[in-house]
């Protein structure tokens, strides 16, 4: 139950954004928030704090509303909450209609999912699981420049795993179907939510095998071996494509 004068993180969403104040998540009491905080969900706890998910309302400003890149410098624990509280604000504006029989669903009171108000099916946020791996060879990494990267920023080969398939064999078949190599010794490095909209990431490290690097064209820009002395742009810090790039230059180091 919400405590009016309790200090507490706000994840207020609107359209997969949210609202940051000096680019950062409010913490204020629900009297500070006011309006509809009485609709807040619990979502967690951060330094012993609660963290709360709110649906915004139409008095807030669109321009206070930014995506939750603006805060890849949070702590990660904190980030990830961030990213969950814009996961269940997508799950309530996608799964608003029953996928059994078609009626109308609603927030389930009790949990974290969509209640059809026909058959009383539950249904809960939907993630898509995806690989991303860091590709060594020697004292070279794999880095590729997707056409949606503006900045010209590069990063390491990722994809969407397909259904009948280990995690491990999308891992080869990603790197071998976009830059026509082949790689070995595929070893798990850690995981990342990212809500862009429900996204799971999880990292891979690989040694090249065989090939002769050849982008498809149709998925990058650009596909390069780089030394840790010759590196363009990179995927920013606090995303799991720069905790791997880094962990890679880290091994190279040692050689």
């Amino acid at each position: 139950m919400l405590k009016k004068q309790e200090l507490a993180y706000w994840c207020i969403v609107k359209n997969r954004k949210l609202y940051l104040i000096n680019h950062t998540l409010p913490l204020m009491t629900p009297a500070q928030i006011g309006g509809n905080s009485e609709q807040a969900r619990h979502i967690g706890e951060y330094h012993k704090k609660p963290v709360y998910w709110l649906e915004a309302t139409e008095n807030y400003k669109e321009e206070d509303f930014y995506s939750q890149r603006e805060l890849l410098n949070l702590d990660s624990t904190l980030f990830n909450l961030a990213g969950k509280a814009t996961q269940l604000s997508h799950m309530l504006h996608t799964q608003a209609y029953c996928s059994a029989c078609g009626e109308r669903c609603k927030l389930a009171s009790t949990e974290l999912a969509m209640v059809c108000q026909g058959c009383q099916a539950h249904h809960y946020p939907r993630l898509s699981p995806c690989v991303i791996v860091a590709v060594r060879n020697r004292d070279k990494i794999l880095l590729a420049q997707h056409p949606r990267h503006k900045t010209g920023m590069y990063t390491v080969i990722a994809g969407f795993v397909e259904a009948g398939e280990t995690l491990e064999q999308c891992v080869a078949r990603e790197v071998e179907e976009e830059t026509g190599i082949t790689v070995k010794n595929i070893r798990y490095f850690g995981s990342q939510p990212w809500a862009f909209p429900s996204n799971l990431m999880m990292g891979f490290l690989a040694d090249y095998d065989s090939g002769e690097l050849k982008p498809d064209y149709e998925e990058l820009s650009d596909a390069i071996w780089a030394t840790k002395d010759q590196l363009p742009a990179l995927a920013p810090e606090g995303t799991i494509a720069r905790a791997l790039i880094n962990h890679s230059l880290s091994l190279m180091a040692e050689r």
